[in-house]
């Protein structure tokens, strides 16, 4: 039985430019590595989804590893642990949206000027626009010319299956984000597609949750902690 981490990303940066990490993301991601290797948590594989937040949050760990002394794997980047592109379905499907739900359409209105404030708290929370589109993406409502959720969750079950190649005893570190753990944390506990979301929508920045894999099955064995943060000032959503 192989032991499998996933940790969500550190904090990242404004809706405009989401894919960098912010200051305290960059911090979390840091704790989170020297928290690890002071435990001597060792790894035998550490992959990491092709997002730029993704890749810094796990480049980050390894540098704390390195300051300890602790051996890290190279880090490896797979695609398929990328979280879905939300600003891809915001462009394509907010329009359509707008045209038939005219409450959307002011809530959509506002949000896009309030985006304009980095400082405002529409960066930092997920809002009534967030959850509309999402919903109307998952429901197929609309032509998309993106991944749709079904091939979505399809790319991070199928990632999960490929990680069984480590073999037993061993330990898996992947670097993800809130949505792909919220997919294989509910398909080990076989949780319906609400739950799924439930569960990624309280996913804190830089979380660990730790499952055991063998012959693809999946148990879960923690969720979202942040043994690395003792200060809640430091715990974020987004």
């Amino acid at each position: 039985m192989s032991a499998l981490y996933l940790i969500r990303h550190g904090q990242a940066g404004p809706r405009h430019r989401y894919d960098a990490l912010s200051e305290l993301g960059r911090l979390q991601a840091s704790r989170l590595g020297e928290a690890l290797a002071a435990q001597r948590t060792r790894f035998d594989a550490v992959i990491c989804g092709s997002l730029e937040r993704q890749r810094h949050t796990a480049e980050l760990a390894r540098q704390a590893y390195e300051r300890a002394g602790e051996p890290f794997p190279q880090i490896v980047v797979d695609p398929q642990w990328d979280e879905f592109d939300l600003s891809r379905v915001f462009e394509e499907l907010a329009p359509k949206l707008c045209q038939d739900d005219a409450e959307f359409a002011g809530a959509y209105e506002q949000m896009l000027a309030e985006i304009a404030d980095e400082h405002a708290a529409v960066h930092r929370v997920h809002n009534p626009c967030d959850i509309a589109i999402v919903t109307a993406w998952v429901e197929g409502r609309y032509e998309y010319g993106g991944e749709s959720w079904s091939e979505f969750r399809a790319r991070i079950e199928g990632a999960v299956a490929g990680l069984d190649q480590h073999g037993p005893g061993s330990k898996t570190a992947v670097f993800t984000s809130a949505t792909p753990i919220g997919i294989v944390a509910a398909h080990a506990l076989g949780l319906d597609e609400r739950q799924l979301w439930r569960l990624a929508g309280v996913a804190y920045n830089s979380s660990i949750t730790t499952l055991r894999l063998a012959q693809n099955e999946l148990r879960l064995f923690s969720f979202n902690g942040l043994p690395h943060l003792s200060d809640p000032a430091q715990w974020s959503f987004r």
